[in-house]
């Protein structure tokens, strides 16, 4: 049983955004295997109530509270320092303390880190070291360049041009670099030739045991509306541009023919822009605390993001749950499932309005899109078979725990 340090920029618990439905999966598996010691931070007040079921997984957990705002102002001394903002934002002098603590006392064996910001409490530990950048983030920040004005715009692609310096440095001192997407993996393989032959692919996957169809769960859409779904952290950018775009250029279209038609927003955190487009026609949930009787009773589940890295958690969520979907081409092209057989792709409007227009006309098909998704899933995305391929990287570390 090796005794692991997990850095992770945000408590890995509970799963209910994208980055955390991951970290925890992995925390979950490496603790069934390692002693972990989890260093990371908490930046939403409500998440300390859930700070004991993650002690309840590792040796030992130092979490350290992270003021958005604040951190947000801080990152800014990045600018002086000629490195990413990123690494400001998630700088904590407690944190690295903590972390030099745990390798004076011989109690770390080996160090996985879950996003490039965290490899700076890694570096220099002179043990053994994964990286799981998930996606290529520095290819994000420049993807926001192209989408916004000066100055956000020269922010963004510093932070891009910065922040993929730091990603191919980290990359070079650790052992293997994992990304969500073979596409991603790919991508990082071109941007950083030196580490090609240290780069794979561990790809997300979903509980399809919890996210599946009940018949004892009721709807929450009033009688007589087709509700359409999105779900997602609504206070995260691609998300807000997602719907926003959704809302002023499909739904219109889409009511002419189907009046009864209504688009539903569930995620916590709706930002202002959000919360503006609510009314008759769009329900802005804010956080519910279940939204799985939102997409099972959605007559089609929508993700029309035109900014995405990697794989989307909220399709491979909406097919577990036998659901009709219309994503961006981008996102179905980075899940392992068949266009027009386990879920529809779209572009442009006209794509999303064909698309959706079909699923409605015709009940039959768009049930049998559903469960051919439900069953791809089941087949592709079950979390013990995607990270077996971590085990076998981390296997030189340490076997397995041994039972009592």
């Amino acid at each position: 049983m090796a005794q692991l340090l997990f850095l992770v920029h945000r408590l890995p618990y509970p799963p209910n955004k994208g980055d955390k439905v991951r970290s925890y999966h992995l925390l979950k598996h490496l603790a069934a295997r390692h002693s972990v010691h989890l260093g990371t931070f908490i930046d939403d007040p409500d998440d300390e109530q859930y700070l004991p079921v993650v002690q309840g997984l590792c040796a030992s957990v130092h979490a350290s509270r992270l003021h958005p705002r604040r951190a947000r102002l801080g990152s800014l001394s990045g600018l002086l320092r000629n490195e990413p903002l990123t690494l400001a934002y998630y700088r904590d002098a407690a944190l690295d303390a903590w972390v030099q603590r745990l390798k004076r006392a011989g109690q770390v064996d080996g160090v996985l880190v879950f996003s490039s910001s965290m490899a700076q409490y890694a570096l220099g530990l002179d043990l053994p070291l994964w990286v799981d950048f998930v996606d290529v983030d520095s290819a994000k920040w420049t993807d926001y360049a192209g989408k916004h004005r000066w100055p956000m715009s020269w922010l963004y692609r510093r932070e891009g041009r910065q922040l993929l310096g730091y990603e191919r440095d980290v990359a070079t001192q650790a052992r293997c670099s994992f990304f969500a997407t073979e596409k991603e993996t790919e991508m990082f393989r071109g941007l950083a030739p030196e580490s090609a032959a240290r780069v794979a692919p561990i790809c997300n996957g979903v509980d399809f045991d919890y996210f599946a169809p009940s018949d004892e769960r009721p709807t929450p859409f009033a009688a007589g509306e087709l509700p359409l779904v999105f779900t997602g952290a609504m206070d995260y950018w691609p998300n807000i541009d997602a719907v926003s775009w959704f809302a002023t250029e499909m739904l219109p279209a889409l009511r002419q023919r189907w009046p009864a038609l209504r688009f539903h927003i569930v995620g916590r955190n709706p930002a202002p822009a959000v919360q503006a487009l609510a009314g008759e026609h769009v329900n802005v949930t804010g956080t519910v605390d279940d939204v799985r009787p939102w997409l099972q009773h959605a007559v089609a589940v929508v993700a029309p993001l035109r900014l995405a890295r990697g794989i989307q958690n909220k399709v491979l969520e909406a097919m577990a749950m036998a659901r009709p979907v219309v994503a961006a081409s981008v996102c179905a092209e980075a899940i392992d499932a068949t266009p027009g057989r386990h879920l529809l792709s779209a572009d442009s409007p006209e794509d999303y309005v064909n698309a959706l227009g079909t699923l409605l006309a015709h009940p039959a098909q768009a049930r049998q899109l559903g469960q051919a998704a439900r069953l791809q899933v089941e087949i592709a995305y079950g979390w013990p078979g995607q990270l077996a391929a971590l085990d076998q990287h981390l296997a030189g570390l340490a076997g397995p725990r041994q039972a009592a």
